[in-house]
């Protein structure tokens, strides 16, 4: 696919008009809405807008490229504009700005297309080219330069990967190793690469750059590229995987710097002017450091053990749930085994992987064994005081405490001389990690056991009240749809099962399933409200709402806000609030409809159950696809 497949002629302006950033970001998005190319204006203005808050596009050179990947593009386009005499885009260099280019990616774009998209960037570093672009007599002219020099571009992309795999063999010379990203991933990334790797060529310097942009990872270094490079340069607005730097001299910096102060940056790399990175704090370093979006602190360590956690979830409940299909007391061999694989081993390390990777987000790899011993003590009888294990609570508590027990002993040995250095991570970190957060957890275990207990009884003991429950439970998993208040509701749902209570997981996994089966459900009902592209991601939600995967909702949600987030908050409190009506339990934490024959209920026979189940689920999808539905605007009067 070439550039000019997505900038076409109707979407050129060959004078601007607007003078002021705000204007020439109305005037791209009309011309890109008038050529068809947008469902919703306002919102992907807003997308753009948005964009720019982080920082602004204006690159400098004379070049903006304004850019968002959001649902309210009807398919990916380019929108091109120039102003000879320049306008004030606030660029970063504070120089005016004479060449345009609104980059619109879809959310579904596929690979070729962000592709297409984030190579248009790189183009623009040749000054020649931009000088050509801002004489062009006619929008013809325009796109013939635009086509010949993206076909130049990459017969230079090719002898420069040979040059660059002869150089590697070669092993001559400084050699440098560097990371590009941006917020989209569409336009800084690539821009940034390119930069620094034209300038090392000028330097005499060896480097090769690892692009994490929106068509994925691109040049991955591998371990034998950080080994060699004297330096490493990350210049990211986002958050990128940086354990891997882990004894080398790592400069981060935005990706703006990568563009604008290459060979500052690689000269610092060379001369190794950066501290050495140990890892301990290498994600909220990027976090503060660089700008970037990502959560960091509480929230960043705990979704670090949940992330990592769910598999065995998720594989043991599937498993636990397929036993439970000859029945629980079944003498059959093969649900003993799937009961045993899944309860007994997979449910079994749960809270000790939870722990164990809650420690490595906050203190790196040194982190892990003592996390997941103190899981493991958590969930174990401690004492001859204590009658069973503080589950979840405990684990999380085991993981933050072994984190920060590290963090602490690699601050105290950091003075040791150089020669024992190499003992630290395999000696003194586990040796110390493992003894003190052993004895901690030992110590305080049967107190945390205690309290477990208390709050275990005290929703067993809720009764009616627990509809309350439910209807909170059911509301949190479509807030933010995967994020952190859908996590947590998810959390509190796992620790529960764990504990014995069945019914705040059957609320959480009921109501993750409205918001994609709702707008679904919408987008069939209320077809003259909803794009064909929109029509066309319905019929994926319905398959994943089915499957308990609540971002299959997020399209839409992106789109519009304001109508569908609320919709799905209503539809699944409402949902969750019917779960604990009925007095539903599911035994299984994942899996949707393919493990819905796991539910149960003391107050109504199995055959009831799993039809109440299923019609708590129904009503909570119908309220959602009617008020979303009811809210939105047809299309023609948008």
């Amino acid at each position: 696919m070439k550039i000019t497949d997505l900038l076409k002629q109707d979407t050129m302006i060959l004078e601007l008009e607007a003078e002021k950033k705000p204007e020439i970001i109305d005037e791209l998005a009309d011309k890109l809405d008038e050529a068809g190319r947008l469902h919703d204006k306002e919102e992907f203005k807003k997308a753009i807008l948005a964009r720019e808050e982080q920082g602004t596009t204006g690159i400098g050179e004379g070049v903006a490229i304004p850019h968002a990947k959001t649902a309210a593009v009807k398919e990916p386009a380019i929108a091109f504009a120039r102003k000879k005499d320049g306008a004030d885009y606030e660029s970063l260099d504070g120089q005016p700005t004479y060449l345009f280019f609104m980059i619109a990616a879809s959310e579904g774009a596929d690979q070729a297309h962000l592709e297409t998209l984030s190579s248009l960037s790189t183009l623009l570093m040749d000054e020649n080219f931009r000088e050509k672009l801002l004489q062009a007599s006619s929008r013809e002219e325009i796109a013939k330069l635009i086509d010949e020099k993206e076909s130049d571009n990459k017969e230079d992309q090719e002898e420069e990967e040979a040059q660059q795999a002869s150089q590697e063999e070669s092993n001559e010379g400084d050699f440098v190793v560097a990371v590009t990203a941006c917020a989209t991933g569409i336009a800084h990334t690539y821009m940034a690469a390119d930069k620094l790797k034209e300038t090392a060529k000028e330097m005499g310097v060896n480097i090769k750059v690892e692009t994490n942009g929106s068509s994925g990872v691109k040049n991955k270094l591998t371990q034998d590229d950080i080994d060699r490079a004297k330096g490493v340069i990350v210049a990211s607005d986002i958050s990128v995987e940086t354990n891997r730097f882990r004894g080398k001299h790592v400069i981060q910096t935005p990706v703006a710097k990568g563009i604008h102060e290459p060979k500052k940056l690689i000269e610092q790399a060379v001369n190794q002017d950066a501290p050495v990175f140990e890892g301990e704090d290498d994600s909220e370093g990027e976090g503060s450091s660089m700008g970037g979006g990502e959560k960091t602190g509480f929230y960043k360590h705990l979704m670090n053990g949940v992330s990592n956690m769910l598999p065995f979830v998720v594989g043991g409940g599937i498993l636990i749930a397929l036993s439970f299909l000859w029945g629980i007391e079944s003498e059959n061999q093969l649900a003993q085994w799937l009961s045993t694989i899944g309860g007994g081993k997979a449910f079994f390390l749960m809270v000790p992987v939870l722990a164990g990777f809650i420690a490595q987000s906050i203190a790196g790899r040194p982190g892990l064994a003592p996390g997941m011993v103190g899981g493991l003590i958590a969930t174990t009888t401690a004492t001859e005081n204590a009658s069973g294990g503080s589950g979840f609570l405990g684990g999380l508590i085991a993981g933050f405490l072994a984190g920060y027990v590290v963090l602490l002993i690699q601050q105290a040995l950091k003075n040791l001389p150089d020669s024992i250095d190499g003992l630290k991570p395999v000696l003194f970190y586990p040796v110390f990690g493992l003894l003190i957060t052993g004895l901690i957890m030992i110590t305080i275990n049967p107190v945390l056991v205690s309290v477990y207990t208390f709050i275990q009884d005290w929703l067993e003991g809720l009764g009616s009240a627990g509809i309350i429950v439910g209807l909170i439970i059911g509301g949190m998993m479509a807030v933010d749809m995967g994020g952190p208040v859908n996590k947590a509701a998810y959390t509190f749902g796992l620790a529960t099962l764990d504990a014995g209570n069945y019914a705040p997981i059957a609320a959480a996994m009921a109501g993750g399933m409205v918001p994609p089966l709702g707008m679904a459900l919408a987008t069939s009902i209320f077809k003259n409200k909803f794009t064909n592209q929109e029509k066309e991601t319905g019929k994926t939600a319905y398959a994943m709402g089915a499957s308990f995967i609540t971002e299959g909702a997020i399209p839409f949600a992106a789109a519009d806000p304001g109508r569908v987030i609320p919709a799905s908050v209503i539809g699944s409190a409402i949902t969750g609030g019917l779960v604990y009506l009925f007095g539903l339990e599911l035994l299984a934490p994942h899996g949707g409809i393919f493990v819905i024959g796991t539910v149960q209920s003391e107050m109504i026979a199995k055959p009831l159950a799993i039809l109440f189940y299923a019609l708590a689920v129904i009503v909570g999808a119908i309220i959602t696809a009617i008020i979303a539905g009811s809210l939105k605007k047809p299309i023609e009067n948008r």
